[in-house]
This record gives C-alpha cells, structure tokens and sequence, in this order.
C-alpha cells in the first residue's frame, strides 16, 4: 500500500496510461525507430533536470542553466577550434567545470547576502547570455567545422537497427551517461549528508542550521552541481545535434521545470526524486513528441507545456497542503 501512495507510482500509472493512449490515436509511436528517439530527446532535458530538481528540493527555483550550457558549449567548441584540438574528454571536462564556475556564481548570492534565487539565476542569465552573443559572437558553427571527435562520440550506439530498406537506426549511447548521471544523483541525495542538507533546507532553512548542517557548503554545492551538469549537457547537445548555436536553449527552462515538477518535486522545496524527475522528463518528452508526429503547431506545443507546469504545480501545492493539514 505504501507503494501505491508514492507520487513516483502515480506518475509512472498515468505515464503508462498516457502511452496506451498515445499509442492507440497513432500507432507509429511504437515503432522502434520513434522509441529510440524518444530516449534520445530524454538525454539532454533529463541530465539539466538532475541540476533543477537539486535547486528546487533546497526550496530555490533556477532559470540560468539554458544560459550557462549555451555559455560553456560555445565558448568550449571556439576554444577547441581555436587550439586546433579535437578530442572529447578534455572538452567535457572544460565545459562541465565553466558551468560549474557559472553556478558558483549563484551559490555566492544566494547564500552571501540571502537573495532570491529566481532573481538571482534571471539576473546571471541575462548578464551570460549578453556576454556570449555580444562580445564572444553570434555565429553558428555547422558541421563542416564542428570537432569530428565531438560529433562521433555523440553518434555512437549501443543497439543498431537495420531498415529493410538499408537504413539504419539506434539507441544511443549518451542514454548510458544519463542514467549514469542519475543513478550517481539519486545515491547523492538518498545516502551522503549534502544530499540530505539539500532535503534539510528546503524544508525548514533555520531548523536545517539549527541541526548542524553547513548551509553555505550546502548551497554552493547545490548551485555548482546545477551549472556542472548544464555546462556538460550544453556540450553534449552540440555533438548530438553537429552545430554549435549561441543562441540556442532560449525558452527551455519551462520545459526542465515542468519535467521536474511533473515527476513529485515540490515547488516550495524539501521533496523531489531522481526516479519521478526521469518519468516526469519522458512524459513531457513523450507529449511534445506526440503532438510533432500527429503535427500539431509549435504555439499549441507551448500550450501544452505551459498547461503541463500550472496542473503540475497546483497538484504540488495541493498535496503540501494536505500533508500540512
């Protein structure tokens, strides 16, 4: 019975539901072939909703890390052009600590003179996204100058399907790193004191100081996670989709948030799972993905999204209540 009362149960039913449904209105959605790529749009929003779910169950909301990822993958992708480097790791690794450097920044307002972290991630993402498009530039590197190394590391797939009509598809291999970076989360938050300072916070921050928790350590280690992994997507993103756009990720923040508070989060903080995080992003994926196929304009997509975030968040703010009472 405790089972059955889980929020991760619930979304899970009305996912499997959802895809019945889905399913019988049109039934290319269980071709392979759109199965596969629905797990490929999960890799990107889903590793930059490991970072939000973090901010919002320490009771803060973060609008930047479209910003920070288009930041550190653009300014990683001219650095390698620039050095003539062509590798994968090395870059990896400089776009994840840029965005970890980005977040930092968020973590020292926030704790450093106790400000509202909404303001404070609007605030550093407009200052970056400037930054970017006015003084690094505003040109798309396409494929032809994209590092090759980037871009076959990010074709790589773990199953491989031929078409009888010589085409081929896959699984790729990027779902691995996300379920790695999910697991590693999940185990963060259930089992070390930081992941548990995190749940502390957002729910009572005096009564988290008063129990011996170090906010300042916590906070800067929820906001540089959060920019670490938005900084590592961001140039991710770039190998999978074989250009690099500076002004790419606008407006995607509201899709990461909906996912998130979709899978249990609660908007006010101290509840939120890596689990129901993962079924939230595939159920908003699975949507937008629906409603291409049976096309349906963008404007009625952003519709739906938008709907998604206000029946999602009043469900949240409907449960705390109860729980409360």
């Amino acid at each position: 019975m405790a089972l059955l009362r889980r929020s991760e149960t619930v979304i899970a039913g009305i996912l499997l539901l959802a895809m019945v449904l889905i399913g019988t209105i049109n039934p290319a959605f269980w071709q392979l072939d759109n199965l596969f790529s629905l797990m490929r749009s999960n890799v990107i929003i889903g590793i930059m909703a490991l970072g939000v779910l973090l901010v919002l169950i320490s009771g803060g909301i973060d609008v930047s890390f479209p910003a920070f990822a288009v930041a550190s993958m653009y300014l990683t992708i001219k650095g390698m052009l620039a050095l003539g480097y062509n590798g994968v790791v090395l870059p990896l690794l400089a776009a994840t600590l840029m965005g970890l450097l980005f977040g930092a920044v968020n973590g020292f307002f926030v704790y450093k003179f106790r400000m509202i972290p909404l303001i404070v991630t609007l605030g550093t993402s407009a200052m970056v996204r400037g930054f970017l498009l006015g003084v690094v530039g505003t040109s798309m590197i396409n494929i032809n100058k994209m590092p090759t190394a980037l871009i076959d590391f990010a074709r790589t797939d773990v199953i491989s399907v031929t078409k009888a009509d010589g085409t081929t598809y896959g699984l790729t291999a990027m779902v691995l790193i996300y379920l790695g970076l999910a697991l590693a989360m999940h185990l963060v938050l259930r089992y070390t004191m930081i992941g548990r300072s995190a749940y502390a916070l957002g729910g009572d921050p005096e009564a988290a100081r008063r129990a011996g928790f170090d906010l300042r350590k916590t906070i800067f280690f929820i906001y540089c996670v959060a920019g670490a992994l938005a900084g590592f997507a961001g140039l991710l993103h770039s190998g999978m989709i074989w250009l690099a756009n500076p002004r790419d990720f606008v407006g995607l923040e509201l899709d990461v948030i909906a996912a998130v508070v979709l899978g249990g989060a609660s908007i006010f903080g101290g509840r939120g799972s890596v689990l129901g995080t993962m079924l939230g992003v595939f159920m908003l994926v699975m949507v937008k993905n629906s409603l291409i196929i049976m096309k349906v304009d963008t404007t009625w997509q952003l519709v739906a999204v938008g709907l998604i975030v206000i029946v999602a968040t009043a469900l949240s703010a409907w449960r705390d209540r109860r729980r409360t009472a």
